[in-house]
């Protein structure tokens, strides 16, 4: 049933879970928390009895955005619907599963991970397997301004370069949304115009007033390369540039206030080998945690450990296994603009 979460600090969202329901009650339940918007269909699959699904969704000043768990499902805005319930909203989703798309204006495979935006003013009819994803509603009175890009992007996977940055953009805005207050909340509408018009509609204007928020988004795709690559040798600039999909003048304008590439890979790496060796859990030996970090010379290891830590790596370790592990971390304030807290600010 929806409800909404207890009071926490940040927003509440409205939550509906089936996952609690009878089996027999599950896809009933979930097609009344939609119901006038989409007509909801689950296809017969016999392993997956009863539709276990849940829906997370914050509504702001003219937007929503919701976070979704469910099982194989088709999802159709039909004519009928158009007429009772003329909600016009777009949507910009992001699944984490292909998507089979049809409107009048196209009928398209969208990959997954790839981002598109549809408008419920029109038929359209959506299939895909079991998912999780993001949905970004805009209303057209509130977003009125980005209209014509907005619609000429419709019914089509987003797959150009900016497309891809908007969709880390979105999972970045769903990750911090639950920890954002009312007054921060308030000026979130503002950032999402303009980072949806940057790359849907990238002229300098566009592309200057969203800046902090493209950065912000592409350091955290960095930093995500360089975490999934801590202990390869081969983790480099030129590695880190295709990765991330960015030039290396990008690249190096974007690390620029962090003392460099190579100096970010190293804090990087740093801060993994201090996270393991504070772990009393942890049952590898020191040697063998610097190697998974990146460091194959014990001795530049211990160094560089000292230098950022005030501490050696055996004291770190000793600490934790004696149940009073070393404050010598410095404050995890994050990359530049890599917190949707900091972007707010800067508008």
């Amino acid at each position: 049933m929806a409800d909404e979460a207890p009071q926490h600090p940040g927003l509440r969202p409205v939550i509906l879970s089936t996952r609690e329901l009878p089996a027999a009650r599950q896809i009933g339940a979930w097609r009344g928390w939609f119901d006038s918007v989409f007509e909801v269909d689950a296809p017969a699959a016999p392993h997956l009895p009863g539709f276990a699904a849940e829906s997370r969704a914050w509504a702001l000043a003219g937007m929503g955005i919701s976070q979704v768990s469910a099982p194989p499902l088709r999802v159709m805005r039909t004519r009928q619907m158009l007429r009772s319930d003329p909600v016009d909203h777009w949507s910009l989703t992001l699944g984490g599963a292909e998507t089979s798309l049809r409107t009048a204006r196209s009928s398209l495979r969208i990959p997954a991970r790839t981002p598109f935006i549809v408008s419920l003013g029109r038929e359209l009819v959506s299939e895909r397997d079991a998912d999780e994803r993001l949905q970004l509603y805009l209303s057209r009175d509130r977003f009125a301004a980005l209209a014509t890009p907005l619609d000429a992007a419709c019914d089509q996977a987003l797959e150009t370069p900016l497309g891809l940055l908007l969709a880390d953009y979105l999972r970045l805005l769903a990750h911090r949304i639950p920890q954002l207050q009312p007054e921060e909340a308030a000026r979130l509408p503002d950032a999402i115009a303009a980072m949806i018009a940057a790359c849907l509609h990238p002229t300098p204007d566009h592309l200057a007033l969203a800046e902090s928020q493209m950065d912000g988004t592409r350091l955290a795709r960095v930093r995500r390369v360089i975490g999934a690559h801590l202990g390869s040798a081969r983790l480099s600039p030129r590695l880190v540039c295709s990765m991330a999909g960015m030039s290396r003048s990008q690249l190096y304008r974007l690390l620029e206030g962090e003392g460099g590439v190579a100096r970010y890979i190293q804090k990087l790496r740093l801060e993994a080998s201090h996270a393991a060796l504070s772990d009393a859990r942890e049952q590898r030996s020191i040697a063998e945690v610097a190697e998974a970090c990146g460091f194959y010379d014990p001795s530049a290891f211990s160094r560089a450990f000292r230098r950022e830590f005030g501490a050696t790596p055996s004291e770190v370790r000793a600490a934790a296994l004696a149940g009073q592990p070393l404050r010598s971390m410095p404050r995890d304030d994050g990359p530049p603009a890599s917190r949707l807290r900091d972007w707010l600010r800067a508008f």
